[in-house]
């Protein structure tokens, strides 16, 4: 072998093995799970940040009574007192073991269906909420469409396995937990990790501690969610954490090893994604147009989920309406008169409503964002026709 050759076959190990490298990093990065489906999604933006089968209808178990707790919170009778009807203290599965005709707040039920999983709770909840359990399912369903579950039909009020039109995907139900953990006292339930409550026929109060070991032990930066199982669905998990500002949700369906799966989700989320924003609020600085300039404003920020890597693939379009004459002297001018689109790469990933305001200065308000979100703008061309 010559030496021309040598280099040759030299040069070619080394771009292989370059290749190879970056090829096994970029597939290590992503998590491995046991769970049949799964999904990693981020509570601010609702970007997919990893998932498995996601779409996939199944049973869900007892995380059905996320979109429970969230009924009867939304309610606005937390502080009305329940009698417990023969029929849910009947209830089968774990329970609280409530009685017939005794009367409970439904905070107290809301609270041990949410960390006890009480299924005699699920039931007193429904009655009482929705005035019957049909009643109350027809609630659960209106509110799945309401929200965007497109994959989900609820049968009852707690999961078990008694109908088989009950299901959802781990989509959905990360789309339901992320609407769910916009409510302060559903998310203070949801992340409570003991709760008393009076018991009637004892001299102490009852004491129910969260089932959620991810809460309780196991991981440091969770922040609540919902354990499943039935013999049909097996170990269904819901489970939120943050850390650092960033908010994360992780869902998995018939998942041996939940726990884990759903650590291993979170560490990853954490470390590849970060906030960024990408379009601040108020003021369009690079808008060079006569009539837009020093006009046009954003009333919102866009904030996106991004890895380092993708914030150089991070595009702005803006796309206004043709200018009339009439609006240099700021007369006949819509409110809104274009918009700001977001890509990655060539994905459209947000839309906001540019305005016009005529004159003066837009109410600055600091935003949260700023005190820890890395801030930039890539815009590409300002074109005066949408």
């Amino acid at each position: 072998m010559n030496r021309k050759s040598a280099k040759f076959y030299i040069y070619f190990f080394l771009i292989f093995t370059l290749l190879f490298v970056t090829v096994s990093k970029e597939v290590q990065a992503a998590p491995s799970v046991s769970s049949q489906r799964a999904i990693l999604m981020d509570q601010e933006t609702g970007r997919i940040l990893f998932e498995k089968d996601a779409h996939s209808q199944s049973r869900i178990a007892s995380i059905t009574k996320i979109m429970t707790a969230i009924l009867a919170v939304e309610s606005g009778k937390m502080d009305r007192e329940v009698t417990v009807s023969s029929n849910a203290a009947g209830t089968e599965g774990s329970s609280l073991y409530l009685k017939a005709g005794e009367k409970i707040k439904l905070e107290d039920l809301v609270y041990g269906l949410m960390l006890r999983s009480g299924n005699d709770a699920a039931v007193a909840i429904a009655e009482f909420v929705g005035g019957s359990l049909d009643g109350f399912v027809y609630m659960m369903n209106e509110k799945a469409n309401e929200i965007g579950m497109k994959n989900t039909h609820f049968a009852n009020p707690h999961g078990l396995d008694d109908h088989e039109d009950h299901y959802s995907t781990a989509y959905d139900m990360a789309v339901l937990t992320r609407y769910s953990m916009n409510n302060d006292l559903y998310k203070e339930i949801a992340g409570t990790k003991v709760h008393t409550a009076p018991n009637p026929d004892e001299k102490w109060d009852r004491k129910w501690k969260n089932k959620n070991r991810l809460l309780t032990e196991l991981y440091e930066y969770s922040t609540g969610g919902k354990t499943g199982y039935t013999k049909l669905a097996k170990r269904t998990l819901v489970s939120t954490a943050s850390k650092d500002g960033e908010h994360l949700i992780a869902v998995t369906l018939n998942g041996p090893d939940d726990w884990n799966d759903h650590i291993g989700m979170f560490e990853y989320g954490f470390k590849q994604f970060d906030y960024k924003i990408v379009l601040e609020k108020g003021k369009i600085k690079k808008m060079d147009n006569e009539v837009y300039k020093n006009h046009a404003y954003l009333k919102r920020e866009s904030v996106l989920t991004l890895t380092d890597d993708e914030v150089e693939e991070v595009k702005v379009e803006y796309k206004m309406l043709k200018p009339k004459q009439e609006w240099l002297k700021n007369q006949g001018v819509p409110e809104v008169v274009g918009k700001a689109v977001v890509y990655i790469g060539d994905k459209e990933v947000d839309s906001l409503p540019v305005f016009f305001q005529s004159s003066g200065e837009e109410k600055k308000e600091k935003s949260w964002w700023k005190f820890w979100a890395y801030s930039f703008e890539s815009i590409i061309g300002v074109r005066d026709h949408g």
